[in-house]
């Protein structure tokens, strides 16, 4: 199923394209569990990534996902295993999260804070793998060569480079979406460029995807790089060009090296 990811509006310098933004629900067994405002596209893997990030269930635990437009918005219904269902009802609550807020609607700061799982995957990168990847992720945004106005997440593996991106007006959603669409795939851990900043939630969000490197155009949080320290994940940021900077596990980035320049 399609969606309009665009719109295409006059304002008094001529016709512009916007994002379109829409209320995506994901719900389970029925039951609402979340309200994400999301761009309308990649919905699936949405699913799947949100699915995992919020330990709901393991990808094999995912039986079905419906996707089923409503007034307004759309609802994406996600049949789970019978055990992963019990398991949501003893613990379910409901959230809200804008776009510019992927931690809204927790209900205590113990939620907020909890730790990222461990990465046990190592990966090396360049300085050119570094550059390389920024500059086929910014080839990649179509929705954002439209608009400027969204945010994307990408795929790095050792030898391929880039292999997927997706984009959306939340940094948090577009990080789902690659998620989910790692998970769908059987990719092995790699590295993930983002084009945002880096808070909390997106290292946690890498460490669920086992990805020992995240790179960002923009600069961590405090929190972010104790939350990366944590959970061994090397934090690059300010990334632009060849210029970088690395706040963790530095041994994982070497400086003038070429020998895996994809």
């Amino acid at each position: 199923m399609i969606f309009p990811t665009h719109t295409v509006l006059p304002t008094d310098q001529g016709a512009r394209a916007v994002p379109e933004e829409v209320p995506v629900a994901l719900s389970y067994g029925g039951t609402t569990h979340a309200v994400m405002m999301a761009t309308p596209a990649d919905l699936e893997d949405f699913a799947v990534g949100f699915t995992l990030y919020e330990g709901i269930a393991t990808r094999d635990e995912i039986e079905e996902i419906t996707i089923q437009p409503v007034p307004d918005g759309i609802d994406l219904q996600i049949r789970l295993t019978e055990g992963a269902g019990d398991s949501l009802r003893d613990r379910h609550r409901r959230m809200a999260g804008p776009v510019g807020c992927g931690l809204c609607g927790v209900e205590s700061i113990e939620q907020a804070m909890r730790a990222a799982p461990a990465v046990t995957a190592d990966l090396t990168l360049c300085d050119a793998n570094i550059r390389r990847g920024l500059e086929a992720l910014w080839r990649h945004q179509r929705l954002h060569e439209e608009t400027h106005a969204v945010h994307a997440a990408g795929l790095w593996l050792p030898g391929q480079g880039i292999v997927a991106v997706r984009e959306d007006v939340g940094r948090h959603n577009a990080l789902d979406k690659l998620a989910g669409f790692a998970a769908r795939q059987g990719f092995a851990a790699g590295a993930v460029f983002i084009t945002s900043r880096i808070s909390v939630e997106m290292v946690q969000k890498a460490a669920v995807m086992g990805a020992p490197v995240l790179v960002a155009v923009s600069a961590p949080t405090a929190l972010a790089v104790r939350m990366a320290e944590a959970a061994g994940v090397t934090l690059v940021a300010r990334a632009r060009g060849d210029r970088f900077e690395t706040y963790t596990y530095q041994h994982r980035i070497t400086r003038g090296s070429s020998t895996d320049v994809a």
